[in-house]
């Protein structure tokens, strides 16, 4: 397995993502079997969120972490996105969120956008506990603020800046308290769009303000945006403004000390056909599904591809793709 070293963590260059699967036993028997050997075979990295099939996903973890060297595991989870919990059996979901949300001062009704997404200190106070709680952990390694940008639909930009430092400044606390290593910011248009866009997400002002927040050793060092065959943005978009000139977001990420985790390499399969075998040639692999994988993992500045694997023989597949040399950068700009 190909890891890759960043600060004082050491990332598997595949990870596991939890997000697609019914909140079923069956469901949850198999994830648990694929995290565990993945494991096995040297995948540390595991992405989920408390929303993930109604909170099955972080809990199918727990039973795993139950089971391997916590240590030798990094776990992200994400907070934002009002969860159901698929153990509550809630027959009214909005009488469920007045009663146990709103009427408690954990939130208001303004403070949600139409998709659900909240960012409020209380409320991702709330989100990050239940998530440890859920996972059966003392500690988080990476903990996302999930979509954020969502919260520009209700917000200015300047109002979405001071959420961004309230939250940030809760989530410092949580690295002070022990119960977490590293924060960051999971998007799907905030840092793949233009400049001009509604829901555009300036990596270094955001990045200044976790430095207001925490000062220099500051635990803003992770983000994660969507990059693959048919979305290339992250890697050719020159939307970041930094210092007189315009990168795109991980370029940008790269200089400013932020490990990117890559969501959607196979666009949930979209990106997958059966291609020529001279395709197949050009990206040195001999699978159809390796294509994808390769072009995303050989991307300058990739962190860590997520894949989204519930079953052991997609995972088994998936990791073969190390067997294969990277491609050149140059072959990657064709």
């Amino acid at each position: 397995m190909n890891y890759k070293n960043f600060l004082d963590l050491q990332l598997s260059e595949i990870g596991i993502g939890t997000y697609l699967g019914n909140p079923d036993p069956i469901t949850n028997e198999s994830y648990k079997n694929t995290i565990k050997k993945g494991i096995e075979l040297g995948v540390n990295v595991v992405d989920t969120a408390i929303n993930y099939r109604d909170m099955e996903s972080e809990r199918v973890i727990s039973e795993v972490l139950q089971e391997v060297d916590r240590s030798k595991v990094i776990i992200s989870t994400k907070g934002g996105y009002f969860p159901r919990d698929n153990r509550l059996k809630i027959d009214n979901i909005t009488k469920y969120l007045k009663e146990e949300f709103i009427d408690k001062g954990i939130i208001t009704k303004d403070d949600i956008t139409p998709y659900g997404n909240i960012l409020t200190p209380k409320y991702i106070d709330w989100s990050f506990e239940k998530s440890l709680k859920n996972l059966k952990t003392n500690y988080i390694d990476v903990y996302f603020l999930h979509n954020p940008e969502d919260q520009l639909q209700i917000v200015s930009k300047e109002k979405f800046y001071q959420k961004l430092w309230t939250a940030f400044r809760l989530l410092e606390g949580k690295v002070k308290e022990g119960k977490l290593r590293y924060y960051g910011l999971a998007t799907w248009n905030g840092f793949r769009v233009e400049e001009s866009h509604p829901q555009h997400l300036n990596l270094y002002e955001i990045f200044k303000i976790a430095r207001e927040v925490g000062g220099e050793n500051h635990h803003f060092r992770f983000i994660q945006l969507p990059y693959n065959i048919s979305m290339l943005e992250a890697f050719k978009l020159k939307n970041q403004p930094y210092e007189g000139r315009y990168y795109s977001t991980l370029e940008l990420a790269n200089k400013l000390g932020i490990y990117t985790y890559i969501s959607a390499p196979l666009l949930q399969k979209r990106v997958l056909r059966n291609f020529p075998e001279n395709v197949k040639e050009l990206f040195k692999v001999k699978k159809d599904v390796h294509i994808p994988i390769q072009f995303v993992r050989s991307t300058p500045y990739v962190g860590t591809v997520l894949i989204g694997m519930s079953k052991v023989e997609h995972l088994l597949e998936n990791v073969e793709i190390e067997n294969y040399p990277k491609l050149e950068e140059s072959e990657i700009l064709k």
